[in-house]
């Protein structure tokens, strides 16, 4: 077995989590859940301190509410594309204008066709996927990072000064 400090870390430096260190994670939930001291916890399990047994036993709490948090999100996922697939087969079919109970014809004798059922049904299609989107954070804002910014204006000081100090005239000598 690894050695239980020793951190996993992704392709791009950062900690990350495998099966091994989330059924350590569960183990630590379980000893809390006997009543055990984080110190304790940490010192059961090899944890380098109570913070460490704490942090292990947050993201147990955080992996036990992820599935039935995702579960849910899956059914409102099936819901609204239900909502979705009924919305366009309305939008398929041609409906006719009916007026005083009777369907209204043109001179020839046509039905016409009524689009305000049709329009309704585009609202009510852009609102179901208003909600999925919103459901799945795909209209998330997009964020421009501080350090960005900064680094944008340190990269104009830094053209500004290799250019060297402009004294106004714009005429070759």
């Amino acid at each position: 077995m690894a050695n239980p400090n020793q951190n996993v870390r992704d392709r791009h430096g950062r900690y990350s989590r495998n099966p091994e260190t989330a059924t350590r994670d569960a183990a630590a939930a379980e000893l809390r859940a006997q009543g055990k001291t984080y110190q304790q916890i940490a010192d059961d399990l090899g944890y380098a301190s109570s913070r460490s047994a704490w942090e292990a036993v947050h993201r147990a709490i955080r992996d036990a509410c992820a599935g039935p948090g995702t579960r849910l999100i899956e059914l409102e996922v099936d819901r609204l594309e239900m909502i979705t697939d009924e919305v366009l087969a309305i939008l398929q079919r041609d409906h006719v204008t009916v007026s005083h109970g009777k369907i209204v014809k043109d001179d020839d004798g046509t039905p016409l066709l009524d689009d305000s059922i049709k329009l309704a049904a585009v609202d009510r299609y852009l609102k179901a996927r208003e909600s999925l989107r919103k459901l799945l954070g795909l209209d998330a804002p997009s964020r421009v990072s501080v350090e960005a910014e900064q680094l944008g204006r340190d990269i104009s000081r830094l053209l500004d000064a290799a250019m060297g100090p402009d004294d106004g005239d714009d005429t070759d000598a």
